[in-house]
């Protein structure tokens, strides 16, 4: 479970990203985080793996105290924390099979890393994952040679590879057509599911696919968690703290098709404006 208690995050320049947040993340839930742009959800997924360093609050991921941590405590913390970011953050020049095994750069020593050399273990765990994303032809690619979604199931397959205590997600459809979008949602519901008690929290504008595929939603505005609840609880309402005022009954409609089967009932239809393993075997 990741606990996060009293979360502030200031900047030099006085802005405030997040007052105060306090949220509990059970094992095996899928969150989404939604909210205009500048709300706090980037910084706050930043914050729970360090990337941000919190102002104040504490945040713990199953008894470990994340924000007391050294250097070396917190190398060693970020290898239960899986990130999985929008702009892929692949290595180009490097082939799919060397991006997913870089996520396995926190467990071997340094003359491994430098010269790539991983455990057969770990080639047989990345090849398995790839089959799994539908990538398992493209282990000899470049990543330069990817479409995005491809892209980011590279990515996903890479923070897997570590085998994650928590997945945190950020706006991992932005950059993707709405089908493609809902493919790689599906997907990261469905391995969550399959890698209990891996969590997961993504932070996504598009309401309609976190209401399709979260199981709790919060929102923030300015910093503050304004909502936290299930995904039919987001009427215009609640939308309208979230977001501003704007007609929003007019966005919220019944699916009746183009939804999975599973997904909630009503769903708010609207994106909120905001600015060959023998060749492997050299790895071994």
């Amino acid at each position: 479970m990741l606990r996060i208690r009293g979360l502030t995050k200031r900047y030099r320049t006085g802005e405030v990203a997040l007052q105060g947040v306090s949220l509990e993340i059970p094992d095996s839930q899928v969150m989404a985080l939604i909210g205009p742009s500048g709300a706090g959800k980037s910084t706050l997924i930043r914050c729970v793996n360090r990337l941000v360093e919190p102002t104040a609050g504490t945040i713990s991921l199953n008894n470990t105290e994340i924000t007391t941590l050294g250097r070396s405590g917190l190398r060693r913390a970020r290898r239960r924390l899986g990130m999985i970011f929008q702009e892929y953050a692949l290595v180009e020049r490097l082939t799919v099979m060397e991006n997913v095994l870089s996520g396995r750069l926190g467990y071997v020593g340094f003359w491994q890393s430098w010269f790539r050399r991983f455990p057969q273990a770990d080639i047989d765990e990345a090849f398995r994952l790839l089959a799994r994303v539908g990538l398992d032809q493209m282990a000899d690619k470049r990543a330069d040679e990817l479409s995005g979604g491809q892209r980011q199931r590279v990515g996903i397959c890479r923070a897997l590879i570590q085998a994650p205590e928590l997945l945190l997600v950020d706006e991992p459809t932005a950059s993707l057509d709405p089908r493609t979008s809902r493919q790689i949602m599906r997907l990261m519901k469905e391995l969550c599911a399959e890698r209990k008690p891996l969590s997961v929290i993504i932070n996504i504008h598009d309401v309609m696919l976190a209401q399709s595929f979260a199981e709790r939603i919060v929102g923030l505005r300015l910093g503050e968690v304004v909502y936290d609840g299930p995904p039919a609880g987001l009427t215009a309402e609640v939308l309208t703290r979230i977001y501003g005022e704007e007609d929003w009954s007019a966005n919220i409609r019944e699916v009746e098709e183009d939804v999975d089967e599973g997904a909630p009932v009503h769903a708010v239809a609207l994106q909120p404006p905001q600015p060959d393993r023998d060749r492997m075997a050299g790895l071994t």
